[in-house]
């Protein structure tokens, strides 16, 4: 049993408060500060003398990190999710990216070897082995690509495919297929995303040229399935908001049950464009890095998807200029979008509970007695002092 006391970014605010905890939280006793979210650190970094407590951070879009990638098989998912935990992420989703199939279900079979060890280890109450322990929950795969749009494939490379019933019940039979990114107007796609649905499995619209009709219409057929609707990096590789024509974009920021993922490294967005989307989405918008390997590392050439990628200046292009990823980290996202102007208990909420949500996962995502301990504990400058996943040190 531990307790830690700080400025601590509660459900209902940023309070002044004492945090008791195992594997679950047991005791949260507030001694001061505003419900209302305007209390110390709320909006000013640096605001408070001691830590700054947030719920761990959710990524539901992550390719890679320290040099590792989810294509690698389950060392690269471990180094990866080991790596993401020393910058607050307590769960993720390991992202695959368009390549040929055997590669793509491969790098599924990866994600599920990481889950089982994870899994046994938790069975057996003790911390997972290997490369494992120094990492996140793994609670499943994000399967970016292959089915998109291949006119839209931003940084894929050209191996999309449209979504058969074969390689969509392949895909399903890996067992961890949490999020699928789909380019609703491709042939099969409302077959695709109603079983995907029916199965648990988010269907987000993303790498797409769909009409907003076309949208709107493969998102009708997810509901019917009993399934939720996302966008895969809101306002990229996608249909844009116009007068006339709403796009993907208008979709997403219409549709109030939706949710949408967004990468606020101030290159692919920028801080009004977020601003923007966060007022008309707030609670349904959700930070993600969409990190690959060269994240974390010296600038130079990388590697994604067996494409030549160039890091520098914070981010990652391929040789034609193409945004190519990110090297974004969950806690640099957070203070972009604190410097912005939202709100600490806010952006909190995109990086934890938004996410949480999203991927119905109620154990988590937010400081609440009964939660699982997953904690971000960060200086008054919202830099990154120690992460705990499930009552247990694993940065820091």
């Amino acid at each position: 049993m531990r307790t830690i006391r700080g400025t601590v970014v509660l459900p209902d605010g940023v309070r002044e408060a004492a945090v008791t905890f195992d594997r679950f939280i047991v005791a949260v006793q507030v001694e001061g500060g505003a419900p209302d979210g305007t209390g110390p650190g709320a909006t000013s970094v640096g605001a408070g003398a001691g830590p700054v407590i947030l719920p761990g951070f959710i990524d539901t879009h992550v390719h890679g990190g320290g040099g590792a990638d989810t294509m690698d098989g389950a060392a690269g998912v471990a180094a990866l999710a080991a790596f993401h935990a020393r910058h607050g992420v307590t769960t993720l989703l390991p992202t695959t990216i368009t390549n040929p199939w055997g590669n793509v279900v491969a790098a599924l079979r990866g994600v599920a070897e990481v889950m089982a060890e994870q899994a046994a280890a938790e069975a057996a109450g003790e911390p997972a082995g290997g490369a494992a322990a120094a990492g996140g929950a793994v609670v499943g795969a994000h399967l970016e690509g292959p089915f998109i749009n291949p006119h839209r494939l931003g940084a894929q490379p050209p191996h999309a495919v449209e979504p058969t019933e074969g390689l969509v019940a392949e895909a399903l039979a890996s067992g961890v297929v949490r999020v699928v990114t789909m380019a609703p107007e491709l042939e099969h796609a409302t077959t695709a995303a109603r079983t995907f649905a029916a199965a648990g499995t988010r269907v987000s619209f993303g790498h797409t040229n769909a009409t907003a009709a076309q949208v709107i219409a493969v998102a009708e057929a997810v509901r019917a399935s009993g399934g939720t609707v996302g966008f895969t990096h809101l306002f990229n590789a996608m249909t844009q908001l116009g007068s006339r024509e709403p796009g993907a974009v208008g979709v997403a920021l219409a549709d109030p049950e939706a949710f949408a993922e967004l990468i606020l490294d101030l290159h692919h967005v920028h801080a009004t464009t977020f601003r923007a989307a966060h007022a008309a989405k707030e609670g349904r918008l959700h930070l993600i890095t969409d990190a690959i390997r060269a994240c974390g590392m010296a600038e130079g050439v990388s590697e994604l998807g067996g494409q030549k990628v160039m890091a520098r200046g914070g981010a990652a292009r391929l040789e034609d200029g193409t945004l190519a990823g990110s090297v974004l980290t969950l806690d640099r996202a957070l203070r972009n979008a604190v410097a912005s102007g939202v709100a600490l208990a806010a952006a909190s909420r995109a990086l934890s509970g938004v996410p949480a949500a999203y991927l119905g996962l109620r154990d988590r995502g937010s400081i609440a007695v009964g939660a699982r301990a997953d904690l971000v504990i960060m200086s008054p400058e919202l830099d990154v002092l120690e992460v705990i996943v499930a009552g247990r040190r694993v940065a820091g």
